[in-house]
């Protein structure tokens, strides 16, 4: 099992196409708090990022920066430039609908590709959730084609043809797993208290393997033990330092992520749902289902539908 795709894929991980922003002379631009993650990279020119709490960066093309918890934040051409209040609206509009934001007046000077990534609310083990509140991956690294894909993202947005935004949909998805892969291997100290930094240990990543591949399996810290063949108190002592919790915590936390997913998006009884992972009785689940989501299955699954749809 790839431990990072199938996370990602529970969690309901989806990018975006956001603002193509186009940009010229001095500009400014605010971007308040954004649901999800926020992802720029940056194809020509260069741009300012002014994120609170962190001093003013520069975007150099080939940059790209991803902001995992959406806090507000400034692009400008230079320090100080003055931010447009009356674009704000394009911008969201811009964002939303993934169509051009012009700033600026005279010849294009700067490209830059906006992109979003949700994820889904019912899932509380999530890769982007644990991330620093500002990850910057600087151009001309040896990066596993990162470089690659966003020449290719600039290359498509200089020459748009048929099913660019499905194209560019699907690069912004790329981007994300790419973008991860090189902040891993370049800033490793960085991911420690991640979800990441569960792959940097071999013993916990197939621990993780094992639950996930198989979260019905009556799992208990010292069955997971045997199986890595480890000590139970070696494996709980680095399960703790790696994930923040105890491997009867992660889980039980995993099984009623998989199950709040069921229950809103299936028909499936809520004794099939339990029994799928790892509950021999309804009431044992409905249970840990309660403590863990301060609601009854069925309470869940009727208010979990009854959330609204976002907008597109």
């Amino acid at each position: 099992m790839d431990l990072l795709a199938e996370t990602l894929a529970v969690g309901g991980v989806r990018g975006a196409a956001g603002a193509r922003i186009e940009a010229s002379g001095p500009w400014g631009i605010l971007w308040h708090g954004i649901a999800g993650a926020a992802f720029y990279a940056v194809t020509c020119g260069t741009a300012w990022l002014d994120v609170a709490g962190h001093p003013p960066r520069q975007l150099m093309p080939g940059d790209v920066v991803l902001l995992p918890n959406g806090p507000e934040h400034t692009l400008r051409s230079a320090p100080g430039a003055p931010i447009i209040p009356q674009l704000c609206t394009a911008a969201e509009r811009a964002r939303k609908c993934g169509g051009v934001l012009r700033l600026g007046s005279g010849e294009v000077q700067t490209h830059i590709l906006g992109a979003s990534y949700d994820y889904d609310p019912a899932v509380s083990i999530q890769v982007l959730a644990t991330l620093p509140e500002l990850v910057h991956i600087h151009a001309n690294h040896d990066g596993g084609g990162l470089d690659d894909t966003v020449r290719l993202l600039s290359r498509e947005l200089a020459r748009p043809q048929i099913a660019t935004e499905f194209v560019l949909n699907r690069l912004v998805d790329i981007l994300l797993v790419q973008l991860l892969r090189v902040w891993r291997t370049e800033k490793p100290a960085e991911t420690r208290g991640t979800w990441l930094g569960v792959l940097g240990d071999p013993l916990i990543s197939v621990a993780l393997v094992k639950i996930h591949e198989d979260p019905a399996k009556p799992w208990t810290t010292d069955l997971l033990a045997a199986e890595l063949s480890t000590s139970r108190s070696t494996l709980t002592r680095r399960f703790r330092e790696t994930t923040g919790r105890t491997p009867g915590d992660y889980l039980t936390q995993w099984r009623m992520d998989l199950a709040a997913v069921r229950l809103r998006d299936t028909a499936d009884t809520v004794d099939a749902i339990a029994h799928s992972v790892g509950y021999t009785s309804v009431y044992a689940f409905s249970r840990a289902f309660r403590r863990a989501r301060h609601q009854a299955p069925g309470q869940y699954r009727t208010s979990a539908r009854s959330w609204p749809v976002p907008a597109e």
